[in-house]
């Protein structure tokens, strides 16, 4: 195929280098197929564009909105899937490699724009509890979460070319924040590809993204303190980054994701009759394989019981032999070549390192078949496995990480040994154990999860849906302590902290209620002529409320709340069996409490409450004995948008109303968060 040079996209434009730049070759068969540079970009300005003109877009809008951006870009995207998966091939990577790379890089984006909705509709977020600051409520304290004023800045590996740009991009659009997306340059074809169809699908508001495909060497140099960096790739490099005198002086957060000698360990209860085995050999040796074994979270470090070493030996070596290679267009091919010949190099001399402390036991470097191509000129190489039978000795396997189909094979005794096998990597990514033991994962989990940023437990119960050893999920952290660089990515909600501020506020709770639109105990109500439950949702204003009748709680209104609910507990019905308790008598039922509450604030009338939703939170705070006359406050606390689902749904939002129950004191004896879904009056 004819050479085709690279673009990369800055200041809203395409554009073209002004030299040639590096060559860039087809994994199988080592043709030059693309030439990339970043030769007179303006690093500086493109900087300043983002802040200037893709931060201002992005902020203007609401997390909700932003997560419908995040959802209809998901969706143009997969329908170009094929287009990316014929790129992918060019990587080297199989059918099912690139379907973890594509379709689960546009996973991202839908898990992240479903997050939308732990977020409010609004530009910010409200985090935690208030702090109450002073003896009499009238100074509180609470927190907020805005938008940094800067840009990511996204350093990706070349393994991922298309997840690494969007698990990344997918939390710090939602958070609202401008990226600028440099891949590593051997696979950036692919990431080009699926930059050029976000751009032309003008989802997004301009500056919400840039490409850089050839080097971004300098870009650091124009780092602020609002600015986010994220790197993933080797330790040494992403230290060196991580050191930059700008990234220092300018205390820029920089989060590191490394490469990490993971682990995946056997069982001590685990047998080889055991489905569990099978499970064991299924999962080392797919993470062997998959991606030509080019991932950060691929198995490294093989840990078996001493006495399984020569069954998992046999068993392992028998499955990675049908494991065909060659190009993978070929349909019975089930490994393709790592990413060029420059890769295969260094994995080679790694491998050679590996080789002083260790005997490879599967597989022969020199000696394999490959299928649809010439394993000369591709960059192939067969999986390989050693068997380390000294590993508290001969450490070279907790320290060299050959990043390919390479893994060794180590023995325990003991799970205390497993830990410490497993925690001489010095911090990994993902470690696993597969058990049908809970006791022995429990153990082992405990005793490993400091020095890992994830553990997957596999036994037969949960395998047939497990997402597997080496997939970091989008609600969950990716990422891990020490050599893994000590970041952290995704994570759902955590992840889009990383891009706000958290600032603390403080003030009175009426202030407090007007800044963050959410009401604050305290703070100023606002009574109304007509009963909120007639309001429809726009008419409702945070701080609305009303005041309710009284009603004095008799016996016989426990007795027949007894009789319904079918709850008899001691303390409502024997008044005989109270000594010793905190109760000086019979006492009423929290949630009669609760229900009579509902009772006095309910308007039956048909209006725009539309039906009960929920409760978020309860508690009974003071005894209600007979005799006691209880009263209600209920106050708009928080309103939440939901979005029509289909042309014909009703439009709607959900209500959330404080439930402050008192006594004839004034003292509160319940307080509650109730949810109603209420009918808006636009409902085009």
């Amino acid at each position: 195929m004819s050479v085709t040079q690279l673009k990369n996209y800055a200041e809203g434009n395409w554009v073209s280098a002004k030299n040639k730049g590096e060559e860039l070759h087809n994994a199988i068969t080592g043709d030059v197929i693309y030439t990339a540079s970043s030769d007179g970009l303006d690093f500086g300005a493109m900087m300043q564009y983002a802040r200037k003109v893709g931060g201002p877009a992005l902020r203007k809008h609401t997390f909700h909105e932003r997560g419908r951006m995040l959802k209809a870009l998901a969706m143009y995207l997969m329908e170009k899937k094929e287009y990316f998966y014929q790129i992918s091939s060019y990587t080297g990577a199989t059918r099912s490699d690139s379907w973890v790379d594509i379709e689960g890089g546009i996973g991202n984006l839908f898990a992240y724009a479903s997050l939308r909705r732990q977020f409010p509709d609004e530009r910010f977020y409200v985090d935690g509890e208030a702090a109450k600051l002073s003896k009499n409520g009238t100074f509180i304290g609470h927190h907020i979460m805005v938008p940094r004023e800067g840009v990511a800045i996204h350093i990706n590996a070349f393994n991922f070319p298309v997840w690494g740009m969007l698990e990344k991009v997918a939390v710090n659009l939602l958070a609202g924040v401008p990226a600028i997306v440099k891949p590593a340059t051997i696979t950036s074809f692919l990431t080009e590809a699926v930059f050029e169809e976000i751009i032309k699908s003008g989802i997004l508001p301009e500056g919400s993204m840039q490409l850089i495909c050839g080097s971004a060497r300098g870009i650091l140099d124009y780092v602020q303190n609002q600015d986010i960096v994220t790197f993933t790739g080797s330790a040494d490099t992403g230290r060196s980054l991580k050191s930059h005198p700008r990234i220092v002086s300018e205390a820029v957060p920089f989060n590191l994701e490394a490469d990490s000698l993971n682990c995946c360990v056997l069982g001590a209860d685990v047998s080889p009759e055991m489905p569990e085995f099978d499970i064991f050999i299924k999962e080392v040796a797919r993470e062997i394989t998959t991606k030509a074994g080019q991932k950060c979270t691929a198995i490294r470090r093989i840990i078996v019981p001493s006495n399984r070493v020569e069954d998992v030996q046999i068993t392992l070596g028998k499955r990675l032999k049908g494991t065909t290679i060659g190009d993978p267009s070929v349909k019975e091919v089930r490994m393709g070549p790592l990413a060029g010949i420059s890769q295969r190099n260094e994995v080679k001399g790694k491998v050679q390192q590996l080789a002083k402390s260790q005997e490879i036991v599967i597989g022969d470097l020199a000696h394999f078949e490959v299928v649809g191509a010439d394993k000369d000129k591709g960059a192939f190489m067969p999986p390989l496995v050693f068997l380390n039978n000294a590993p508290f000795t001969n450490t070279d396997c907790h320290n060299i990480e050959a990043f390919g189909p390479v893994s060794t094979i180590m023995p325990y005794n003991g799970t205390d040994e497993a830990i410490e096998l497993a925690r001489m990597g010095k911090g990994s990514l993902v470690g696993s154990i597969v058990t049908a033991d809970d006791n022995i994962a429990r153990d082992f989990v405990l005793g490993a999860a400091a020095m890992h940023g994830r553990i997957l437990v596999l036994n037969n119960d949960c395998v047939k849906e497990s997402t597997g050893h080496g997939s970091p999920m989008p609600l969950l952290v990716h990422g891990g302590p020490g050599r893994a660089g000590g970041g952290e990515e995704m994570g759902g909600k955590r992840g889009v902290m990383h891009y706000l501020q958290r600032t603390a506020i403080q003030g009175s709770p009426t202030t407090i209620t007007r800044i963050t639109n959410v009401y604050q105990q305290g703070g100023k109500q606002h009574e109304t002529e007509v009963h909120p439950f007639r309001k429809y949702f726009e008419e409702l204003e945070i701080g609305d409320t009303v005041i309710t009748h009284k009603h004095t709680v008799t016996e016989t209104d426990i007795t027949n709340f007894a009789n319904v609910s079918g709850d008899n507990f001691y303390a409502h019905m024997d008044a005989t069996s109270l000594e010793g308790t905190i109760f000086t008598g019979r006492v009423a039922h929290g949630y009669f409490v609760l229900s009579k509450a509902a009772g006095l604030f309910v308007d039956p009338k048909k209006g725009p409450v539309l039906l009960n939703y929920g409760i978020d939170e309860a508690r009974f705070t003071k005894p209600v004995y007979p005799g006691m006359t209880i009263g209600v406050k209920l106050t708009v606390k928080e309103k939440v948008d939901q979005e029509k689902r289909t042309p014909e749904d009703i439009a709607k939002g959900i209500v959330k109303w404080l439930v402050d129950v008192y006594d004839e004191t004034g003292e509160t004896v319940a307080i509650a968060t109730i949810l109603t879904m209420v009918k808006k009056q636009n409902q085009e």
